[in-house]
């Protein structure tokens, strides 16, 4: 099944190893530089932390995986340790450099300065627009009715380029509720791209590389993230996590398909917490508690095993995308529909729950 894995494994384990202490060794020093700055969320109703915590940990990740992500393809480049070497003038490594380097910086902004959703979602447009200024867009779909791809000319790449990395930034944005469950939830989708980028359908052991850097660096700062977490990832690690993963999915055919699935749990999380904001007529930013992580915790589960559980759901989806070859978007259908229903059952579960006991209040939102 992996053409290269084998010979590139070496390679990988010290780029991994590598992102992963440096995301270990810089996120202390971030969290200094946050307190300072003023870039910490303060206890209220809002929010899961009982204390200060600084934010902007994204920055850790970031700074980390475009080191390493560069001095990889540098070494590549004049060892060929991985076939077909990509340089850092090639369109698609300037798009993920580049574009990671504009995700942090922008969502430090906010970070700091707390930029209202509009504003927020402005800047995601305009980074959607810097792989296609580079010439990096998705051009060929999976077809889960037909025997070919579904070929997207022109304007239709360039709408649905945008469409999936504004999706993809918001889908994490969205499930960053709890301590390490955006995190790790990129970490498992970063691992499974990485994966799948050294299958024979898909061959693209430089991406693949990227992918392990990526998912080092998450790993590096989730030692710090995780439950009780002295950092939040920030506005920083939203924008530039979700900008990786929407860029490192469409490098290479097939990988929508795979980023649908490995990914299902917060893209369809985020859809149906839009859907169900605009039919009450409410704007799709307003908070509430309608994420899979609150239901979970009105369920009774703890913090961790909230994390856990949803981590489980993703770790598996990410290897039935490996056993259905193909079958990734009827999957992912599957999944929505099943979700939507057990989001249902959840919310009539809790609901008569609270007609039992006139004291249920539901909290304000963790966004």
């Amino acid at each position: 099944m992996i053409a290269t894995f084998g010979d590139s494994l070496p390679a990988l384990f010290v780029a991994f190893v590598a992102a992963a202490v440096l995301a270990l060794l810089i996120t202390p020093l971030l969290i200094r530089v946050a307190v300072r700055a003023g870039a910490v969320d303060l206890p209220d109703a809002r929010r899961v932390n009982d204390q200060p915590v600084p934010r902007g940990g994204g920055i850790a990740v970031a700074l980390a995986f475009v080191l390493v992500a560069t001095a990889a393809i540098l070494v590549n480049e004049r060892t060929e340790l991985l076939r077909d070497p990509l340089g850092l003038e090639t369109p698609e490594v300037v798009a993920v450099l580049l574009g990671g380097v504009a995700a942090t910086l922008l969502g430090a902004l906010d970070d700091v300065l707390q930029i209202r959703a509009r504003w927020q979602l402005l800047t995601q447009v305009l980074l959607a627009l810097i792989p296609i200024a580079v010439g990096v867009t998705v051009t060929r779909l999976t077809n889960p009715v037909g025997s070919g791809p579904i070929d997207l000319p022109g304007p239709f790449a360039i709408g649905f380029t945008i469409l999936w990395i504004v999706g993809m930034i918001n889908s994490i944005n969205f499930i960053d509720g709890l301590d390490g469950l955006s995190s790790g939830v990129a970490l498992i989708a970063a691992i499974t791209l990485g994966l799948i980028s050294f299958t024979t359908a898909i061959d693209e052991p430089v991406v693949g590389l990227l992918c392990f850097v990526l998912a080092g660096a998450l790993l590096g700062f989730l030692r710090w993230n995780f439950h009780p977490a002295t950092i939040f990832i920030g506005t920083s690690g939203v924008m530039f996590v979700g900008y990786a993963l929407g860029i490192l999915s469409i490098l290479g055919p097939a990988k929508v398909a795979v980023a649908l699935l490995v990914l299902g749990v917060p893209i369809i999380d985020t859809f149906w917490i839009i859907v169900r904001r605009l039919a009450t007529g409410r704007s799709p930013f307003t908070p509430d508690r309608g994420h899979i992580h609150h239901r979970l915790l009105d369920l009774g589960l703890s913090h961790s095993q909230t994390v856990l559980v949803i981590w489980g759901i993703c770790l598996v989806l990410g290897v039935l995308s490996f056993v259905l070859s193909g079958g990734q978007v009827y999957a992912f259908l599957g999944l929505a529909i099943a979700f939507g229903f057990g989001l249902f059952l959840l919310t009539r579960c809790q609901s008569g729950d609270a007609l039992k006991d006139e004291s249920y209040k539901l909290p304000a939102d963790q966004d």
